[in-house]
């Protein structure tokens, strides 16, 4: 705050409520995570989109960065916690970003791929946070390294 030059109340002060602060914090993350993920995807071979996608979101990196990763892993159990209508407000966030992945997704219609995009982003979420309790880095690294093989081969079917 001190270095934007904003005390506590003159930040506060551009949201009505904490749940419109919290919106704002989690539409903001999924922003710079698909800033993230079209960067990965300019880089991809041909063809190689998803996979692309699902290793640079089961990265090492990503998951040993929490505090810089994917605010649906971070935070939707705090979510889940929220009234009613804040929750219909993060889905339909979740939902216009995996929206914008679901062109990489196979399946015979936009349905059929949006569906399977959010399943397979809920699931990537997941892993994400049980990676983050293996302490090993060895074995965290060997879990995302098979957990990338699970979901790329999954969602070829």
């Amino acid at each position: 705050m001190r270095d934007l030059r904003l005390t506590h109340g003159g930040f506060y002060r551009h949201f009505r409520s904490k749940e419109e602060l919290f919106v704002a914090a989690f539409e903001q993350g999924l922003k710079q995570l698909a800033h993230y993920a079209d960067s990965a995807v300019k880089h991809a071979p041909k063809g190689g989109e998803l996979k692309t996608l699902i290793d640079c979101y089961l990265s090492l990196e990503h998951c040993d960065h929490p505090a810089d990763g994917c605010p649906v892993a971070a935070l939707t159990t705090e979510i889940g916690r929220r009234p009613a209508k804040v929750r219909g407000t993060f889905l339909n966030l979740f939902i216009k970003h995996t929206g914008n992945t679901a062109k990489y997704m196979p399946g015979a219609n936009d349905e059929e791929r949006n569906r399977k995009v959010r399943l397979l982003f809920s699931g990537m979420a997941g892993t994400l946070n049980v990676a983050r309790l293996i302490v090993d880095t060895g074995q965290r690294k060997k879990f995302l390294e098979e957990a990338r093989k699970f979901y790329f081969d999954a969602v070829k079917q």
